[in-house]
């Protein structure tokens, strides 16, 4: 056992009983309703036997998914958010609800006082169905690629196991042989690895849990294929094929490689590009079949605020290679389709959503919520009983700057292009003490945000924003005003090109706009989040305030 095994056991040993809340909060599968969740903001399917693109107007970055059966698993790279590595699943590629996350409560661990690690940890993972068995693989890029395994996707997870350690070793997909060998194929990050633009193939060992053999470079992708990343394994009529992304997330293309050993020489052909589409560079995805012989291709496209939304596209093999999307010229490279007839599944499923809005009357916290890093059960209380959670006032790092060093922020990502984000709250602060902070806040490298604050005027409402957040910058107030109850609802509205709006009521039905237009931006390798979060200044020690929170609801 290795120094990473060694870390991640201890700490999975050690704080098992820490763990025990969030535990609690995944094993939803008794708990949570029965009838499908469907969105108010943004459905793909109309019911008529089509869908339209994208399936999911949310950052579900670098997808990936696997059949197993007739069920549909998919995954996406989480960064520095708890629970990561979401699980989705769908029986028809089209409708897809989350149904659990595989790494609940802890990434790599860091040292305490907890803060967010924006844009590392969890990158481009892959996910796999072998011998009855789950596994996924992602590469953290400051220490090396991880896999974790189940039997059931929308249980509990095994205890990530470091297949192989280096920096920069990133976007790493398993192949199980015919004769049994296992091989690896990765990327790598040019910031760590000082390298990039290349893919490299590895042997694993018979279990998959570790690296027998050094990576041998396999492609080079610095003359006409630059920035080549996120390769995805298969095999395919006896030929080993590698499907890569290309160009750029934004403007990129996707690129197939074959070859008849898994360490090549690979030949390769680009088989899908925006082209006349108004889709920028559709790549980096997951090739997945139906019970009845179909192909389809799921890549994301890279919307700014928004992030990287997903797409799927119908496939077929022609002379040995997929053609992705619509080839309107026959030339073996398609362009993305907005609307197109549902795969066929054999039958028809009610239609679904990820879930958005949450009345917290449930003992668990809903699926689409994440922390801003390492969760801390001493963040929150499901209160079930009152339908409400309470976010506990958490001391802020010694170096708080802004909402950026916070890690308990209680995000969900956007769900669409125009909405509405409303949220019932009622503050209760420690009255002795001054600072404590509640909210309803858009996260990205910039943010903006209505603040409650407990000053010496009482409770203070404020719309306050904040440039280059990543950069050390601190907020600036909008507009300020003095609340007359701790009750209050607060609300942001999105138009299509993510211009905030903000408002507040004292009785949900009259809403005034408070502030400025705020123009969301995305974060770090990830796109613009909305929701909450309770802090309080670092020198009050002991116990604080909290925030209790009744509803949160997306609306058109």
């Amino acid at each position: 056992m290795n120094t990473f095994q060694i870390r991640w056991k201890n700490r999975f040993m050690e704080k098992s009983l820490r763990y025990a809340t969030i535990l609690l909060l995944l094993s939803f599968t008794t708990l949570r309703a029965q009838s499908p969740y469907v969105s108010d903001v943004w459905v793909s399917d109309p019911g008529n036997g089509k869908y339209k693109n994208p399936i999911l107007y949310a950052d579900y970055s670098d997808p990936d998914v696997c059949r197993a059966g007739g069920d549909y698993y998919m995954t996406s790279s989480s960064f520095n958010c708890t629970p990561g590595l979401q699980i989705l699943h769908s029986k028809d590629m089209v409708n897809w609800q989350i149904v659990g996350a595989a790494i609940p409560y802890a990434l790599e661990p860091q040292t305490a006082p907890e803060r967010p690690r924006h844009g590392n940890h969890v990158w481009a993972p892959s996910i796999r169905y072998h011998n009855n068995t789950f596994y996924i693989f992602w590469g953290d890029p400051d220490y090396g690629i991880y896999m974790t395994k189940t039997a059931d996707p929308a249980g509990r997870w095994s205890e990530p196991v470091l297949v192989k350690a280096g920096k920069g070793l990133i976007d790493a997909t398993p192949l199980w042989d015919d004769d049994g060998r296992v091989y690896l194929v990765h990327a790598y990050a040019g910031s760590r690895a000082g390298l990039k633009s290349v893919l490299a193939v590895c042997e694993l060992n018979a279990g998959a849990t570790e690296a027998i053999a050094e990576s041998r470079i396999i492609f080079d992708g610095h003359e006409g294929n630059e920035t080549i990343e996120g390769p995805k394994f298969y095999k395919y009529n006896g030929l080993y094929y590698i499907f890569a992304p290309a160009g750029g997330v934004a403007t990129g293309w996707q690129l197939v490689l074959r070859s008849d050993s898994p360490y090549g020489p690979y030949e390769y052909k680009i088989v899908l590009a925006q082209g006349k589409s108004d889709v920028n560079g559709p790549h980096q995805g997951a090739w997945a079949d139906t019970e009845t012989g179909e192909d389809w291709f799921f890549h994301f496209q890279d919307v700014g605020a928004y992030g990287r939304i997903v797409h799927l596209q119908p496939m077929k093999w022609v002379n040995g290679w997929p053609v992705i999307g619509e080839d309107q010229d026959g030339d073996g490279c398609g362009e993305p389709v907005h609307t197109y007839r549902k795969p066929n599944v054999k039958k028809n499923y009610p239609i679904c959503t990820p879930e958005e809005s949450d009345e917290f009357d449930k003992n668990i916290l809903g699926l689409q919520w994440q922390w801003h890093a390492n969760f801390n059960p001493k963040w929150i209380f499901t209160d079930a009983a009152n339908s409400r959670i309470k976010l506990y006032s958490y001391p802020v790092v010694p170096e708080y700057k802004s909402l950026w060093d916070v890690p308990n922020l209680l995000l969900q990502k956007t769900p669409a292009p125009s909405f509405t984000a409303t949220m019932k709250m009622t503050f209760r602060p420690t009255a002795k003490y001054k600072g404590e902070r509640t909210g309803l806040v858009v996260m990205g490298l910039d943010y903006g945000a209505l603040i409650i604050e407990n000053t010496d005027r009482g409770l203070a409402l404020s719309q306050v924003e904040c440039k280059d957040a990543d950069k050390g910058n601190g907020e600036i107030v909008k507009a300020e005003t003095v609340l007359g109850d701790a009750t209050v609802y607060l609300r942001v509205s999105f138009d299509k090109q993510a211009k905030c709006i903000f408002s507040y009521s004292t009785d949900d039905k009259k809403y005034t706009t408070f502030g400025s237009p705020f123009q969301a931006r995305e974060g770090k390798w990830i796109g613009a989040k909305v929701g909450t979060f309770c802090t309080r200044p670092d020198m009050i020690i002991n116990d604080g305030g909290w925030a209790e929170v009744d509803w949160f609801r997306i609306a058109k």
